[in-house]
């Protein structure tokens, strides 16, 4: 055989295997929560990754893309079986989503332990931060204590001297008061833990009227957050204390509490206004699609396609290693601009001050009002050892 029948031979080998390559498949098993009353967040997160997979053209770094959209009914075992049958039976290449810290704790073990990459697009439980943290785990969120750390830093540089602090009974409830109060130096007037899902506050109400703090601090999250902020108005609370919240006045609950909300303060990552050509696009193409301004939930989520996205693209692979070696490094193309990793493969990012306002259309919406932190890490990282 001749050098030229060798070569071209060579090359017909060649061209063959990069065609199978090419028509690799991705996987992306997708959790969140589309049933009872926190449905309401799943379906934000899961509208925003199916705008995401159109942006994208249906592919992920090139690749063909499949995404399995579960639902975990906010239920920690269901979640276990769950990620089971994504890891086993389905075989995907990615975990993503979750909402709730408690059902992130549930998982995290088998499906790092699997060798599966899991990404949250939401839940930041301190441990998976620290002491348990693990190479497979990445966040595309935050760490569940840095955004009340973003509010009691505002509120201690705001001279509020009294606060009575208010949280859901599970790892984020308590996570969120630990990091405001790693912040705020002033009084805590009582440090109260509702149960998860409660949508009755007439009895907490009665007792913070009593107490008669300067502010009042919350974290409850979706349909917790409308029941909190209704019942709070028709007791009258603004005549008492003043209202700061974090994950409860958003897109998610601004719908429904609308210009009851005006005027709210609250801290984040994330706003609909932030002004950079991803978040443009994303904002606007939602709002066409879906009739209404996206929450920081969908943002995340979207974000979170697109990090598999670059990933895939820049590793030239699905290998889990090698996808997470890129989102270590940082430089991840999202809704609030090219984002950086922490050594706990946690975001260092920018926390804003943002105030619930109307448009210029008269929908109720959030604008920023102030930075808070620069470019700030988690309490964590410097526990977490790979």
């Amino acid at each position: 055989m001749d050098n030229k029948i060798i070569t071209a031979a060579l090359a017909a080998g060649f061209l063959a295997s990069a065609s199978v390559a090419f028509a690799e498949t991705i996987k992306v098993g997708y959790m969140t929560t589309l049933s009872g009353g926190a449905g309401i967040i799943g379906k934000q997160m899961k509208n925003a990754v199916e705008l995401a997979m159109e942006h994208k053209g249906g592919k992920l770094g090139g690749m063909d893309a499949e995404v399995i959209f579960v639902d975990d009914q906010r239920k920690p075992d269901v979640a276990k079986q769950l990620a089971n049958k994504l890891i086993k039976s389905e075989k995907v290449d990615v975990i993503g989503g979750i909402i709730w810290s408690n059902l992130m704790m549930a998982i995290h073990k088998q499906v790092t332990r699997a060798d599966t990459l899991l990404i949250s697009s939401n839940a930041g439980p301190s441990p998976l931060a620290g002491s348990n943290c693990h190479k497979n785990f990445v966040s595309m969120s935050w760490q569940n204590d840095q955004t009340p750390e973003a509010m009691g830093k505002y509120m201690n540089s705001a001279g509020v001297k009294s606060v009575y602090a208010m949280a859901p009974n599970y790892q984020a409830g308590k996570d969120m008061i630990e990091g405001f109060k790693r912040f705020y130096k002033g009084e805590i007037v009582s440090e109260v833990y509702t149960k998860l899902g409660q949508t009755d506050f007439q009895a907490e109400l009665s007792v913070l009227r009593a107490a008669k703090p300067a502010a009042t601090f919350i974290f409850q999250p979706g349909g917790m957050g409308v029941n909190f902020v209704k019942q709070w108005n028709q007791a009258g609370m603004d005549n008492v204390s003043k209202l700061y919240t974090v994950f409860s006045v958003d897109g998610i609950s601004l719908p429904a509490l609308k210009d009851t909300a005006l005027g709210t303060i609250s801290t984040q990552t994330w706003s609909p206004d932030l002004d950079n050509a991803i978040n443009n696009r994303f904002v606007a193409d939602y709002k066409s699609k879906f009739g209404g301004y996206p929450s920081f939930y969908a943002a995340q989520a979207y974000d979170t396609i697109l990090a598999i996205d670059h990933a895939v693209a820049k590793s030239g692979s699905k290998d889990t290693a090698k996808m997470r070696a890129v989102l270590a490094a940082g430089d991840i193309p999202t809704t609030r601009g090219s984002l950086q990793m922490n050594s706990n493969q946690f975001p260092i990012q920018n926390f804003y001050l943002r105030e619930v306002v109307k448009d210029t259309d008269g929908v109720v919406t959030s604008k920023i009002i102030d930075t808070v932190f620069e470019n700030h890490g988690d309490a964590y990282a410097q526990d977490c050892k790979f």
